[in-house]
């Protein structure tokens, strides 16, 4: 049985190609249009998912939507209704786009399928997932887990915003749900708009924040925005939100009660901002483990699996492990609204059809590293490549580890683009730009020439799976980069008395390890664990590396500079190339040095996308 999923029509819209069970391919449209987060209908992810998996949409039995589009419209009604008269210019903005576009979105989808394929499908091939089903699905089915408790949390979908479920055999079984407007998701979006970054695309920035901060609001938050219970359940306090009828995330008393006007983009980051992050990271946290430690005492699971963009919170993922309360833990690497497209199609699979769940051999899970987009085999790279004006040396593996690994200790930037391209968020080791963890320059370098982004971003280290533990406080795999561990004890450097007293974004320019690229102001590091049999390739390059320099880690940060989405194919990274501070490109069995390229090529790449 052949399923296709699809996300659209909010942020990162995806598809997602199953057979049997089996996640064949899946890809975020953003990746084709070069439009971040794109939300528009994924034609071009839907046909390369079907030209991936060598079908067509004939092939396809079911179309299933990551959500169910009426539920979200009765949702979005009875918010503005319990709110009246407040919010009427909202209210009047997307009444009718929804009218237009969203309420009658099968046959929208339908339409949209036939531009696809001459016919398109049935009414009845086309069916509707609820939005935390699709991510608890996405959660559970690919897991390595026969059982599991699965946690869902998120900004809002039909008007779940944080849900729990138990996932045995092909059933998943709801438990319990908080419904929107109360959502933890939408807390921590309302924060980092607050302090000028976009909702849905920079929680991720305010998360890299807070170490540099003191959580001295956590208090202030805890006393008027949220009550949590000692069960994790909560409310938020409307009284400072206007995302339920307005606008914008937040009001004038957000402003009057943290005593900050909220922050414009690109304006100076103050010691007051990194302490507002600082404080809801802590409480998000505190929120966090009160669910699963409760989720792990109600249903006696040792098991956990997580989804929805909260679990994008790789800090909170790290402690969530690490105390205990659960042996084991999965998280979807694509964990926001593009992994509902996996999720919509395995729930209609296993829940809809009845169909019985097959383990994946060996004990790994079935996302396949997240390695689920397109390749480029070496003789299309070549003509690619060629017919940009690249200039390239075409090499067998063993040279190309070797050169590659050379420009790294020669502190050089490293574009990598290899195999199939990554699902979800992260690069991880297939569209990667890589550096050398133990530069004290190499953070600031990458960030400020290559990435053009805030010099605050830390990068994440990639590490070979063996000596994880040898140079970070985790010994569990960690594939995805979505558990945050302390570099080793023994690599760190700890700053004196002096350093202490520098001003947040100042403690960057001190060593605070041997591998100083990669480790937060706080001493923690974003860790890629990596292996032979996921990413044969990145390891041979780590395994050089290690044999060259003892140290068995580089930087992995995604290919692109900011506000770009990830490169897709080679033309995509040899523009990148000719537009960013990278010295060395290498696409296949392809090694391009930037000394060597026709500079008539180079673009001014730094403005070309939009602020994100």
């Amino acid at each position: 049985m052949l399923l296709l999923g699809i996300s659209a029509y909010y942020h990162d819209s995806a598809a997602a190609l199953i057979r049997d069970g089996e996640i064949l391919a899946a890809s975020q449209e953003e990746r084709f249009t070069r439009i971040k987060q794109d939300s528009t209908f994924p034609a071009q992810a839907i046909s390369s998912c079907l030209v991936d998996a060598g079908c067509s949409l004939a092939d396809v039995d079911y179309v299933v939507f990551y959500e169910k589009p009426f539920v979200k419209f009765e949702r979005i009604l009875e918010s503005y209704f319990a709110n009246a008269p407040r919010g009427f210019n909202s209210f009047r903005m997307a009444v009718p786009l929804w009218l237009k576009e969203k309420v009658f979105q099968k046959d929208l989808l339908l339409k949209a399928l036939g531009q696809i394929a001459p016919g398109g499908i049935r009414p009845d091939q086309l069916l509707f997932s609820g939005h935390h089903q699709s991510h608890a699905a996405s959660a559970f089915y690919p897991s390595p887990f026969e059982r599991a408790a699965i946690l869902t949390m998120d900004g809002v979908g039909e008007w779940a915003t944080t849900s729990t479920a138990v996932g045995a055999g092909h059933s998943v079984r709801p438990l319990n749900q908080i419904s929107f407007p109360h959502s933890l998701g939408l807390l921590y979006s309302a924060f980092a708009y607050h302090l000028g970054f976009k909702v849905n695309s920079g929680e991720y920035k305010l998360m890299g924040l807070a170490p540099y901060g003191k959580p001295r609001f956590a208090s202030l938050i805890r006393e008027q925005l949220i009550d949590i219970k000692e069960d994790g359940s909560f409310r938020l306090s409307q009284a400072h939100f206007d995302y339920t009828v307005g606008l914008t995330m937040t009001n004038a008393n957000f402003s009057r009660l943290f005593g900050m006007p909220p922050r414009q983009p690109e304006e100076l980051l103050t010691q007051d901002h990194m302490d507002l992050a600082a404080s809801i990271q802590q409480v998000t946290e505190e929120c966090i483990l009160k669910i699963t430690r409760h989720l792990a005492r109600s249903t006696g699971e040792r098991n956990l699996c997580l989804a929805g963009g909260v679990a994008l919170n790789c800090v909170a993922n790290g402690k969530v492990l690490r105390d205990g309360a659960f042996e084991n833990i999965w998280i979807q690497p694509a964990s926001g609204d593009a992994g509902g497209a996996i999720g919509a199609a395995l729930a209609a699979y296993h829940q809809g059809c009845g169909q019985p769940r097959r383990l994946p051999a060996g004990g790994g899970d079935a996302m396949k590293g997240a390695y689920l987009g397109p390749a480029f085999s070496d003789d299309e790279v070549c003509a690619r490549l060629s017919a940009t004006g690249a200039r390239f040396e075409r090499v067998d593996e063993e040279k190309l580890v070797a050169l590659t690994s050379e420009a790294l200790v020669a502190q050089k930037a490293v574009g990598w683009h290899q195999g199939k391209m990554e699902f979800g968020p992260r690069a991880l080791g297939n569209r990667s730009i890589l550096g050398d963890p133990r530069s004290p320059e190499m953070q600031r370098t990458l960030n400020l020439r290559v990435k053009y982004r805030e010099s605050f971003r830390p990068f994440a280290p990639a590490v070979l799976r063996e000596d994880v533990a040898d140079w970070f406080e985790l010994d569990y795999d960690s594939p995805y980069m979505l558990l945050v561990a302390d570099v080793a004890g023994k690599h760190q450097r700890r700053m004196n008395a002096a350093d202490e007293q520098l001003f947040g974004i100042e403690k960057l320019n001190v060593p605070r390890s041997t591998i100083p690229a990669v480790t937060h102001v706080d001493y923690s590091a974003r860790v890629q664990t990596v292996t032979a049999e996921c990413n044969p390739r990145f390891y041979k390059l780590l395994k050089q590396f290690k044999a060259t320099t003892g140290c068995p880690v580089l930087v992995n940060t995604s290919f692109n500079v900011r506000s770009e989405p990830i490169v897709c194919t080679p033309e995509d990274a040899f523009r990148c190339f000719m537009g960013a501070d990278i010295e060395v490109l290498v696409v296949g069995n392809c090694y391009l040095a930037k000394e060597k390229q026709d500079m008539k090529l180079a673009i001014d790449y730094k403005d070309t996308f939009e602020l994100d």
